[in-house]
């Protein structure tokens, strides 16, 4: 672009206007045609999204020179070019991953939630209170994505495309102001306990009238900045929750507070009645301190699950065409780009490895710490570390669409549907914040008609000691803590609700190859028609096989020398392809003969390759059991009935399962029939999670009532699948059902433990029996012993 050109179109600017509008972008004064290029280019650089400019791959258009009047910052963001980078397309709808500021607690998400569902476009709204995210599907045809934002602004809260250094930044600027508000809150409680403590026990001795007046004024000073500033949080939360026609927890926390302290301002001008300055100050600052508390602990989830951005380099070094190498940004890398890795070095984006070998550390992904060995043709992953070699990689997945990407997209959809239990949590601690004012009015009623002085405080201590902000934690804090756990142990959820669902499993169903067995298939026997060449046989079924994804075509990874045509794929069958005119069908004896031959002919052989029904020839191959399917299967039996469904011959099933405790085994299933299989048992009352691997187990992992993806699965079946198993590891499936019976057992103690405490302290307050301050102590003590036990869910 030249030096006279605009920098946000790229037209020419006129002389006149030369020097006249411009702006610092990326680091550099900019120059611009128009005052409407130069409020776009403003409007792009204070959203956070100056990295446009250094993506982009053609200006943009020029902008109404009337934009400065009537411009709204926000619709930058109805930018195609823009939405290039944050929003996915989900169908014909698209989705996007929000950074939200302004979020105290779990009331402020489904405030979110039930404000955006009412709009009209807006598919999906999922609130991760924990992260501070939410997931917004819409439909492009009804709604913009400024819309969205703005409607967030009304009720609110500021929402920007999740960014994880942006959303780093949004975290520690919040974890600042809770410090100041905490701190200030904190000092001066000391302060005024210190006084008012003093007067209560008569520390100070016999003290005149004044000087108790003086000792009021001070402790109302030292209250005034606790409540106008520390206390602001539960202020605005209550504001956006009645401006929205509803209420909130903040509401009973906001009546409390400003009843006291204007009761306390006029017994202190009046010089007659209680003050509960202390009580104020305490409440406020235990409060915060369980708020603060869960705001920590949503951020220790969240670094380990959520955030896994964090692990992909910003650079790469490309090869370009002619061998030379240049050192670009990750971001601009594309399909078919060779990268080079060198020992140590991070993996910069998902590719397939075209010449060298290496250690490749995988663990940030697959929590397994053993280096997995890479070589030409292997997948590897951003983020993983090449440890002891050099890799040249082909770029296969742009970095919008890499793995790490994609996990943090699953993450934020598994938040999206709830577990039975945090529906109801959320549903009663709504109808219980209403019960609580109800409840308050009219026990300030009937102290009041029966001359009750105390009237006001004990209504003061119900509104206090009955708060469920520990009942809006009990679901959110424990689950968020268990995915985090689960990522951590390379297990990635797709559904949060899969968790309550895994506890209900009596039958577990698996698939053989893959599976059970490693996927490491090897030719052991072949046989060959009469008069067929061997070579060229094996050198057909090389090419067939090649473009395949089935684990069996590892065991054919001969040279390709063959041009195949028309080649389609038979989920639970076969593959078939036109080789020099000649049309080839290789799988199982099902798919690929018209008549199978007496099994002395080929004993043992279980794939054929085939010309109009005709062997060619004839393979046995062979897989073995994974390491750890025997350790695996025994705890597994111990409570669940366990039964193998595989597309591999009956003979070969049998074989492999004998020595293991499977109930039933059933082989030389199809797709449909594996799928049967699920909906006889299902039928019987059976509750099935499914296991499986490749393109012919979708249908049945779809069907199950839960879906494991199992190791190095197809893309189909990881659609499929509630849960994926990102490592290796047979031994992840018991640790995810020990997680979800935790999980469950947590979110009960949690309930319990908050419903329990209400139900309990309720009488004591109506009754007035419990003062102001110990309704305070409670209160706060619940919330943190919920949030307490759900963060030990991170170290089991």
């Amino acid at each position: 672009m030249a030096t006279h050109d605009c920098y946000h179109c790229g037209l020419p600017i006129a002389s006149h206007e030369e020097g006249k509008f411009n702006t610092v972008i990326l680091g550099q004064q900019r120059n611009m045609c128009c005052p409407g290029c130069l409020a776009v280019a403003e409007a792009i650089v204070d959203n956070g999204l100056e990295d446009y400019y250094q993506f982009r791959t053609e200006p943009a258009q020029k902008s109404d020179d009337g934009i400065l009047e009537t411009l709204d910052k926000l619709k930058v963001y109805d930018d195609p070019s823009l939405q290039e980078e944050f929003v996915f397309e989900e169908g014909q709808d698209k989705q996007i991953q929000l950074t939200l500021e302004g979020i105290t607690c779990a009331a402020c998400g489904w405030l979110i939630e039930k404000q955006l569902s009412k709009v009209e476009g807006i598919k999906q709204v999922a609130v991760n209170v924990q992260e501070r995210r939410a997931l917004v599907t819409w439909s492009p045809f009804q709604i913009k994505l400024s819309q969205i934002l703005s409607t967030l602004k009304r009720i609110g809260y500021v929402g920007s495309p999740f960014h994880p250094d942006e959303h780093e930044a949004s975290y520690k600027r919040e974890q600042k102001t809770f410090l100041k508000k905490l701190g200030l809150a904190g000092i001066m409680t000391m302060q005024v306990m210190m006084l008012m403590t003093g007067l209560y026990f008569d520390w100070f001795g016999a003290i005149e009238l004044e000087t108790r007046q003086y000792f009021y004024w001070v402790a109302l000073t030292l209250t005034t900045p606790v409540v106008l500033y520390s206390g602001s949080t539960f202020y605005v939360g209550a504001a956006k929750a009645l401006s929205a026609r509803t209420v909130n927890m903040d509401v009973p926390v906001s009546l409390a507070i400003f009843g006291t302290y204007i009761a306390g301002i006029r017994s202190t001008v009046l010089e007659q009645g209680e003050v509960y300055f202390e009580s104020i100050c305490m409440f406020i600052f235990l409060l915060l301190l369980s708020r603060f508390l869960e705001h920590r602990s949503r951020q220790r989830a969240a670094q380990i699950s959520a955030n896994m951005m964090q692990y992909v380099p910003v650079s790469a070094t490309k090869l370009e065409a002619n061998d030379s190498v240049t050192e670009c940004l990750a971001k601009q890398l594309k399909i078919d780009d060779i990268v080079l890795v060198k020992p140590g070095e991070t993996i910069p984006i998902d590719g397939l490895v075209t010449q060298g070998s290496a250690a490749v550390d995988e663990s940030m992904l697959t929590g397994e710490f053993n280096p997995v060995r890479k070589s030409a043709n292997s997948t590897v992953y951003g983020g993983t570390v090449c440890q002891d070699g050099t890799l040249t990689v082909k770029v296969t997945q742009t970095l919008k669409n890499a793995l790490v990407n994609q996990i943090v997209r699953l993450q934020a959809s598994a938040m999206a549907s709830k577990p039975k239990a945090a529906q109801l949590a959320d549903n009663f601690s709504r109808y219980f914040v209403s019960a609580v004012l109800v409840i308050s009015a009219l026990t300030y009623g009937f102290w009041y008609v029966n001359g009750s002085e105390d009237a006001f405080w004990i209504t003061i201590s119900v509104l206090v000691a009955t708060c469920p902000c520990a009942l809006g934690l009990a679901t959110p804090s424990a689950l968020t803590c268990a995915m985090a756990k689960l990522n951590r142990q390379g297990i990635l959820l797709k559904r949060a609700d899969a968790l309550e669902q895994i506890t209900n499993i009596d039958t577990i169903a698996l698939d053989k190859t893959g599976t059970l067995t490693q996927g490491k298939f090897t030719i052991s026997n072949a046989w060959f028609a009469d008069g067929i060449d061997s070579e060229s046989a094996m050198a057909i079924a090389c090419a067939l096989e090649a473009r395949s994804e089935h684990p069996i075509a590892k065991a054919f990874n001969g040279k390709v020398s063959h041009k195949v045509d028309n080649f389609t794929v038979t989920p639970g069958g076969g593959i078939s392809g036109v080789i020099n005119d000649t049309h080839f069908s290789m799988g199982s004896a099902a798919f690929s003969l018209a008549n199978l031959p007496s099994s002395d002919t080929y004993p043992s052989a279980n794939v054929f390759l085939t010309v109009k029904g005709q062997i060619i020839a004839a393979f046995e191959v062979r897989d073995t059991l994974r390491d750890d399917t025997h350790e695996t299967l025994d705890i597994l039996s111990q409570s669940h009935t366990l039964a193998v469904l595989s597309g591999d011959t009956q003979q070969n099933v049998d074989t492999l399962t004998a020595p293991l405790p499977i109930k039933t085994a059933k082989g030389g299933l199809t797709p449909e029939q594996k799928y049967e299989a699920v909906q006889q048992m299902q039928q019987g009352g059976a509750k099935v999670m499914m296991m499986g691997d490749g393109i012919n187990d979708a249908p049945v992992l779809a069907s199950a009532d839960v879906a494991i993806a199992v190791g190095n699965a197809t893309d189909v079946a990881k659609t499929a699948a509630d849960v994926i198993l990102l490592g290796d590891q047979l031994l992840s499936v018991p640790a995810l059902i020990k997680t979800s019976h935790q999980v469950k057992q947590k979110i009960r103690q949690n309930i319990g433990w908050a419903v329990g405490y209400n139900l309990l302290i309720l009488p004591f307050a109506v009754s007035g029996l419990l003062s102001p301050w110990m309704a305070v102590v409670g209160m706060s003590l619940s919330s943190i012993i919920v949030v307490t036990n759900s963060t030990r869910l991170l170290s089991k």
